[in-house]
């Protein structure tokens, strides 16, 4: 005789669902409601009667693709992407390389004081970015300095890094600055989580600390590579913080530098959210677009790799 189902099974079927609920809600109304409604803005525009005053002289009305297209013509949006891809050619690799430098070194056996080193390497990261925009700043700045003061007692020239192409550096070392410190953790966890037993079967074959370093850690920690790559590219094309905090110190920095910039002065400088909407989109469409390339090239190798 079969028995009957207890009290309160289908409730606890249901728990997870419950609990997935607050994140649910917090998701729509703060990610996915923000996007579509930009999404919607894009495909409009004002239109404007006669001498634009009075009621009904300016209204909403569909544009289709018009925004879009100004978007992909916009030679100051283009100029920006530019600059940006100048920019993300210097912090990826210097970041990630100096990530990699310090994790293989914090997880070395002749390394001392490892923990108070991989906080002090860290903790740059937990300084906001406007902070430390603000901090390197006015280390660059030539009155204010104190290198340069040290420049001038020695009499050596002194550098304006925020004029010309020394600001491209500028604006690299505080990404660097900030950045190096979570990448580094991500890597270091997982050299931590290598078995200790392939460390020693390589010492008995007789391989050397930098052999073990570049043909087994390395190998093994590409899947955290990956991950710190596609994020930095992420935080790249979204760079917005630095240069906007630098502008009022240098004339180097207009108000479009970056493509978020851009947009930020099209939305809130000029008043046309419209454009700025389906500018925000392209960008967005173009993260998507070289995120989803890099992660299916990188799963490409993988497999090759493992039908090896």
């Amino acid at each position: 005789m079969r028995s009957a189902p207890r009290r309160g099974a289908y409730g606890v079927k249901g728990a997870p669902y419950l609990f997935l609920v607050p994140a649910t809600v917090l998701f729509l109304l703060f990610f996915a409601l923000p996007i579509g409604y930009a999404v919607w803005l894009s495909f409009r525009k004002v239109k404007v009667s006669g001498l634009g005053l009075g009621s009904g002289a300016r209204r909403e009305v569909w544009a289709g693709l018009e925004n879009y297209a100004g978007a992909l013509s916009d030679s100051e949006l283009l100029s920006g992407a530019l600059r940006v891809l100048g920019y993300g050619c210097i912090v990826v690799p210097v970041m990630l390389g100096l990530a990699l430098l310090f994790a293989l070194m914090l997880d070395s056996e002749r390394v001392r004081l490892t923990p108070f080193t991989r906080l002090a390497i860290f903790l740059p990261y937990a300084v906001p970015g406007v902070v430390a925009a603000l901090l390197w700043g006015f280390l660059y700045l030539p009155d204010v300095s104190p290198f340069h003061f040290v420049l001038d007692g020695l009499g050596l020239p002194r550098p304006d890094l925020l004029d010309g192409g020394p600001l491209y550096l500028a604006l690299s070392n505080i990404a660097v600055w900030g950045g190096t410190g979570f990448n580094m953790i991500v890597i270091y966890t997982a050299l931590r989580a290598i078995p200790a037993e392939v460390y020693e079967a390589a010492k008995l074959d007789g391989a050397t600390p930098l052999q073990i370093a570049l043909r087994i850690k390395i190998p093994m920690v590409a899947p955290s590579l990956v991950l710190t790559f596609f994020f930095s590219i992420i935080a790249t094309l979204q760079v917005f913080n630095e240069p906007t905090t630098l502008k009022p110190l240098t004339n180097s920095v207009s108000t479009t530098w970056s493509p978020l910039m851009k947009v930020y002065q099209d939305a809130f400088g000029n008043g046309d959210i419209h454009a700025a909407a389906a500018q925000a989109t392209v960008i967005a469409l173009a993260t998507l677009v070289l995120s989803f390339g890099f992660l299916r090239a990188a799963d490409r190798r993988d497999k090759q790799e493992a039908a090896r």
